[in-house]
């Protein structure tokens, strides 16, 4: 059997609410020459069920089922499942729009310097309506999106495709940096080939409560924050510090690492990202919040988050915060 021209790469877990959406608008591609790789990491729901019976109507799925095992785990084993040269990601809970990948295969095939192509999304609810929400402005050059890479919106990682072996020679998806997986590896990919954006809106990304940008913002954020700082060594010529680790270094040691002001660089991100979810600043980013705090005394945002953090039913936080900025907490 002939390799196809793209690998369509997505992992499951407990997706079964949105599953039929998502695969049937792969499914309806006007782009067909492509293999649909379905992996179930260990869904306790329907998932794989449904992935099953789609398989049967359309010979170009392939399921692959195993027990739990992360989205990490899952992605770089869909690389190496992967037959063709060009991976899609697709997200198990968003859709497309019929002309995505026609759309980004003709872009690489005309800027074949290129290892990545994405493209803008709009925004759906959970029961699939539009959603009005302000666009996000992305760069859409390879210059523009470089300038963007520390701080600003560059690529949406269930938008892409990008060349599977140019991925696999960086090291993939690094285990250390869990929700912030795509981001560290748009970091190393940008020093060995060029991407860019389609101005189209090409899928369609859904916004729900329980999905994992909501739940696992601060760790998000803070492996995000230590992936530029990794980029940085790297771009100096000097070895990354968190390799091939599978975890990633505490606060208490991102100085001697990284260098001195690492640590606060990497407080004053998370803090800047969650100003407006006090819960999450309450709960597992409150060490880093306090400490932040402590070193930015004159702050005034620090102390609107403290009547924010009163005002979401929290006045025991806030009053530490308000403490810690005095100095007497």
């Amino acid at each position: 059997m002939s390799a196809p021209a793209l690998s369509v790469a997505m992992s499951v877990h407990n997706a079964g609410r949105y599953l039929d959406e998502a695969i049937l608008s792969i499914l309806c591609q006007s782009f067909e020459d492509f293999e649909f790789l379905i992996l179930d990491d260990g869904s306790t729901d329907d998932s794989l069920a449904l992935a099953r019976v789609h398989a049967a109507r359309d010979s170009r799925i392939r399921v692959i089922a195993r027990e739990n095992r992360g989205l990490i785990a899952s992605l770089n084993q869909l690389l190496e499942e992967a037959r063709a040269p060009l991976v899609a990601r697709m997200d198990a809970d968003d859709r497309c729009r019929s002309d995505r990948f026609a759309l980004q295969m003709a872009f690489l095939g005309r800027n074949p310097d290129h290892g990545l192509i994405g493209a803008n999304c709009s925004y759906i609810g959970p029961d699939g309506a539009p959603l009005a929400r302000p666009p996000l402005v992305r760069a859409l050059t390879h210059d523009g999106l470089l300038e963007a890479l520390e701080s600003r919106p560059t690529i949406n990682h269930n938008a892409v495709i990008y060349s599977r072996d140019r991925v696999r020679a960086v090291g993939g998806y690094r285990a250390a940096f869990v929700h912030a997986e795509d981001y560290d590896l748009w970091l190393r990919l940008s020093q060995v080939t060029k991407f860019a954006n389609l101005p189209e809106n090409l899928v369609e990304y859904r916004i729900y409560p329980e999905q994992v940008s909501h739940r696992h913002l601060i760790e998000q954020t803070r492996n995000s924050a230590i992936a530029w700082l990794a980029h940085r060594e790297r771009l100096a010529g000097r070895p990354d510090p968190v390799g091939d680790s599978a975890t990633m270094p505490t606060d208490d040691v991102l100085d001697a690492i990284f260098g001195e002001g690492a640590e606060a660089y990497v407080q004053r991100r998370v803090v800047a990202r969650s100003l407006y979810a006090p819960d999450a600043l309450a709960g597992e980013g409150w060490p880093a919040l306090l400490r932040h705090a402590r070193r930015n005394r004159r702050d005034r945002e620090l102390w609107r988050l403290a009547a924010r953090m009163a005002r979401a039913g929290k006045p025991a936080h806030a009053g530490k915060l308000g403490m810690a900025l005095l100095g007497a907490g």
